[in-house]
């Protein structure tokens, strides 16, 4: 592959290593839950480990069958990310959209292999998984602790309930969240940007 369309793909896979290293890291190192809680700067921000059994916010599918559901979903739409960035590349799309469509696909590569591998390497599966392999929780461990109270019950999902204000997040997750904002904040730039088949982007 043409090093002109490769370097997005080395930014994705950079950011699969350091996501990777990040969990791993504290997975070994750190106690899980509250008692291992580490704090960084004051009360509000700090490293906590938790493990995240499904979705964002630690949603879940309601049958046995649904994490797995989810797991082949986001492979597959691994595949389509990956197809599109080459494809935009190679039309010389803005270099900006490029870089952070190579960010959400690291951050996405990055939460999948967890879900993949870690319920068997780890053995952090749920106890009534039907198997371990793609069954594994995903490693969170940053914590903005901003604000904690009770939400009102007639707020979707989450009323009635007594929550953070931001969820416990990971490297996959900031790689996820800074390409999209990118994207929404930079989207007219971007999209306006008329392909080039000889740019060096």
């Amino acid at each position: 592959m043409n090093f002109k369309y490769s370097k997005y793909f080395l930014l994705t896979l950079a950011a699969i290593l350091i996501d990777q290293a990040v969990k791993l890291y504290v997975h070994f190192n750190m106690v899980l839950g509250q008692s291992g809680e580490v704090k960084v700067f004051g009360d509000w921000f700090k490293l906590h480990y938790i493990l995240n059994e499904g979705m964002a916010f630690g949603l879940r599918f309601g049958s046995e069958w649904g994490k797995l559901g989810l797991t082949a979903f986001r492979m597959t739409a691994m595949v389509f990310i990956s197809v599109y960035l080459f494809k935009l590349a190679k039309k010389g799309m803005n270099a900006g959209l490029l870089w952070s469509i190579a960010l959400i696909l690291g951050g996405a590569i990055g939460n999948v292999i967890d879900s993949i591998f870690y319920g068997v390497f780890l053995n952090n599966a749920p106890y009534d998984a039907i198997t371990p392999w793609f069954h594994g929780k995903v490693i969170d461990m940053f914590y903005l602790d901003l604000w904690e109270g009770y939400v009102a019950d007639w707020v979707p999902l989450w009323g009635g309930k007594q929550i953070a204000l931001w969820p416990i997040f990971n490297v996959a997750d900031m790689c996820i969240f800074a390409g999209v904002a990118l994207i929404l904040v930079f989207q007219k730039r971007f999209f306006s940007h008329r392909p080039n088949h000889s740019t060096t982007a």
